[in-house]
C-alpha cells in the first residue's frame, strides 16, 4: 500500500515530533519504521537526542534487526535483555549496543501493516508497561492519521478509476505546470504513454505547450483561471495532425486559492473530416457556406492548423479574406497570441514603415516618443498584410530581410529586435501578374505565396445565398432588429444577381432590405436598385442551371461517385444531376 501513493510531508512531521517525545520523556531512542514491498524497511522517523543506530531515510532489508520481527509478524515485540536471550545473536540493534527493545505494529485500514513504532534501550529494559501504553497512545494517534491518508488515496484511486473509463482526455497539472494525472483516453489521443508526461513540465513533455499560445501558464500562473472552451490543432508522439475540442477549467482549494487546472478534450479530426466529406457543415471557424469551393477552403483551414507556414489569400473584394486569416490564425497553434491586421493599402509609404516596424523616440518630426511596430505587436501571433500587392518596393525589400532572418530594426534605431510571427497576406490583385508587370518583387512573392488559397466570388457558390441570408438576418435579431423573413421573389432576385461586391454587398443589401421592411417580409421592392434592376433585366424564364462542371466534379469525387449523396450536396434534386450530366459527359 505505501509504495503506492505519498505519504504527506504534514504525517511525517507529526511522526517526528513524536518519536523526539517519546525519546525525551523516557530517555530511550524512539523510531518509526514503515514497512515498503517485500518487507523492505525504510527509517521514516528517529528522535534527534538520544542516540540510536538508524538513520533517516535508510532503507535495506533490516532483517537483523528487531523492527524487521514486528513488521513479519504483525504482533507486538518485547525483548527485555537480548544479551540473555540467545535468539539474537547477530543482531544489528545488539551489536549496536541496544539490548532492550518494545515495538508495536501499525496497520493500515485494510490491516496492511504499515511498519511499526519502537523504543530501545542500552539496558535491560526499565519501563514496560509505562511504555507499552505510551506506545498505545501512539499507534493510536498514528492510524488515525493513516486512516484519513488511506480514505484519500482510495478516493483518488477511485477518481482516477472513473477518469480512466472516460472517452474524453483528461490532463491535469499544477501551478507549476507539472502535470499530475493523464488517463487512458489522453494517451490514446496523443500518442504519449501515462509515465512518460506525469510529473514533468506540460510545456516540455510534449516538445512544445500543449495548449500552443492559448497556454494560461505561459508566463506564471495567472491568479484566477475562468472556464475556458476551444478547438485546438496538436501533433502526436508520432507527428500525426489531430485535431481536438479543449475545455479547461483552474482547480482550488477550499478558500479559493488556484491549485491548477483540468483540461479534458475530445478528438474530432475524423468528425470534422467526415462532414466536410459528405458535405454535412454548413459553417466553419465562423465561416458560413456548404459549396464544393468552401468545403475545400475548410479542409486547407485544418491542414494549417498544425503548422506555421506563410499563407497568401486571393480573392475579390468582399469575399472574406480576413475571415479566413483570422480563422486560420485562430485554429493554429498560436491561437491565444496576438492577431494583427494591417491594410497596405491604407497608408503612405513613411508611415507604413513606422508602422511594421516601430520607430524611436526623434526618429522624424513627430516621433514623440518610442513605438512599438506591428511585427513586435504580432510576436508569437500572427501578422496579417492584407492589401499585399500594394506595398512600396522600399518596403517589400525590408519585409523580405525581416522574413528571410526574423529580425529588424525599428526606424531610427541601430538595435536589431527578435520576433517569431506568423504571415498571412491577402490582396484582391494577381501577385503573379504583378511581380510579371515589375510591381512585386519576386523573391519577396515565393516567401508569403508559400500556401495560396483562392476565394470563391459570391456568383460561383450562390447555393450558399440562402445560409448566408439566414445568417445575417440571425445576427440582425439578436441586434434587437424585427425580421420576418425573405419572400419567395425577394430571394429569387438576389441569388440572381452577381454580387460583385461578394458577401460584404449581400450583408449591406440585407441591412438595408430590413431598415426598408420595417419588420414585414422582406420582398423585391425593399431590396437595393441595383437588384430591383436585376428584375428589369431578367430574360424571358426558362430552363435554369444551378450546377457548373467543376462544382459537380467536386461534388462526385468527395462522394466517391454516389450521385444521389453528390446531389445533397449540391442541393439540387437527383434528376436536375442527371439531366446536367447527360447534357455534359465529360463532367462525370
Amino acid at each position: 500500500m505505501d509504495g503506492l501513493l505519498k505519504i504527506p510531508d504534514k504525517f511525517t512531521a507529526i511522526c517526528q515530533d513524536m518519536v523526539d517525545v517519546l525519546a525525551d520523556v523516557f530517555r530511550v531512542p524512539a523510531a518509526l519504521i514503515r514497512r515498503l514491498r517485500l518487507f523492505d524497511l525504510e527509517v521514516f522517523s528517529a528522535n534527534h537526542s538520544a542516540p540510536h543506530p538508524y538513520t533517516i531515510g535508510k532503507r535495506s532489508p533490516l532483517r537483523a534487526y528487531y523492527c524487521h520481527r514486528v513488521v513479519e509478524t504483525g504482533k507486538r515485540l518485547l525483548v527485555a535483555n537480548a544479551q540473555q536471550d540467545g535468539g539474537w545473536t547477530g543482531n544489528t540493534d545488539v551489536q549496536a549496543g541496544m539490548i532492550a527493545y518494545l515495538g508495536l505494529p501499525l496497520f493500515w485500514p485494510d490491516k496492511e501493516v504499515f511498519g511499526t513504532i519502537c523504543v530501545l534501550d542500552s539496558q535491560e529494559n526499565r519501563f514496560e508497561n509505562p511504555l507499552e501504553r505510551a506506545l498505545e497512545s501512539f499507534r493510536t494517534a498514528v492510524e488515525a492519521q493513516l486512516t484519513i491518508i488511506y480514505k484519500e488515496f482510495a478516493e483518488e484511486r477511485r477518481l482516477e478509476t472513473i477518469l480512466d473509463s472516460l472517452t474524453e482526455g483528461i490532463i491535469v497539472h499544477d501551478t507549476e505546470r507539472r502535470i499530475q494525472f493523464f488517463n487512458k483516453a489522453a494517451e490514446a489521443i496523443t500518442g504519449y504513454a501515462k509515465q512518460e508526461v506525469v510529473g514533468k513540465d506540460c510545456h516540455k513533455a510534449f516538445g512544445q505547450p500543449f495548449c500552443g499560445g492559448r497556454c494560461a501558464f505561459e508566463h506564471g500562473c495567472p491568479d484566477c483561471l475562468d472556464s475556458l472552451y476551444y478547438p485546438l490543432n496538436i501533433l502526436t508522439k508520432n507527428g500525426e495532425p489531430r485535431r481536438i475540442e479543449m475545455a479547461l477549467s483552474g482547480r482550488q482549494d477550499p478558500v479559493g486559492n488556484l491549485l491548477g487546472v483540468i483540461a479534458s478534450f475530445r478528438d474530432v479530426t475524423d468528425i470534422t473530416g467526415l462532414k466536410i466529406q459528405v458535405g454535412d457543415l454548413d459553417s466553419f471557424a465562423g465561416i458560413v457556406g456548404r459549396d464544393a469551393k468552401m468545403l475545400q477552403l475548410y479542409r486547407q483551414i485544418q491542414e494549417l492548423g498544425t503548422n506555421d507556414y506563410p499563407v497568401h489569400i486571393f480573392g475579390e473584394t468582399g469575399t472574406g479574406k480576413e475571415l479566413v486569416a483570422t480563422a486560420i490564425h485562430n485554429d493554429s497553434r498560436r491561437g491565444g497570441g496576438p492577431f494583427v491586421p494591417v491594410n497596405c493599402a491604407a497608408l503612405p509609404e513613411g508611415v507604413l514603415e513606422s508602422e511594421l516596424f516601430g520607430h524611436v523616440k526623434g526618429a522624424f518630426t513627430g516621433a514623440i516618443r518610442d513605438k512599438k511596430g506591428r511585427f513586435e505587436l504580432a510576436h508569437k501571433g500572427s501578422l496579417f498584410l492584407d492589401e499585399v500587392a500594394d506595398l512600396p518596393k522600399v518596403v517589400q525589400a525590408r519585409l523580405l530581410r525581416v522574413l528571410q532572418e526574423g529580425t529588424f530594426e525599428r526606424v531610427g534605431d541601430d538595435k536589431v529586435t527578435s520576433v517569431d510571427v506568423r504571415i498571412i497576406s491577402a490582396s484582391n490583385r494577381n501577385l503573379k501578374q504583378a511581380v510579371e508587370k515589375g510591381h512585386f518583387r519576386q523573391d519577396l512573392y515565393y516567401r508569403i505565396n508559400v500556401v495560396p488559397i483562392e476565394m470563391p466570388p459570391l456568383r460561383k457558390r450562390k447555393k450558399d445565398i440562402p445560409l448566408l441570408l439566414e445568417h445575417f438576418l440571425k445576427q440582425a435579431r439578436q441586434e434587437g432588429q424585427r425580421s420576418a423573413g425573405v419572400s419567395k421573389e425577394a430571394l429569387a432576385l438576389i441569388i440572381q444577381y452577381q454580387w460583385p461586391g461578394n458577401v460584404r454587398e449581400l450583408q449591406s443589401a440585407v441591412r438595408f432590405a430590413l431598415v426598408k421592411s420595417r419588420g414585414r417580409i422582406i420582398r423585391p421592392e425593399d431590396l437595393p436598385m441595383e437588384l430591383q434592376q436585376c428584375r428589369q433585366d431578367r430574360p424571358t424564364p426558362g430552363p435554369t442551371r444551378k450546377l457548373d462542371a467543376e462544382g459537380v466534379q467536386n461534388a462526385l469525387t468527395q462522394t466517391g461517385g454516389n450521385k444521389a449523396k453528390a446531389a445533397r450536396l449540391l442541393g439540387v434534386g437527383r434528376a436536375t444531376l442527371y439531366r446536367f450530366l447527360a447534357d455534359r459527359p465529360s463532367a462525370s
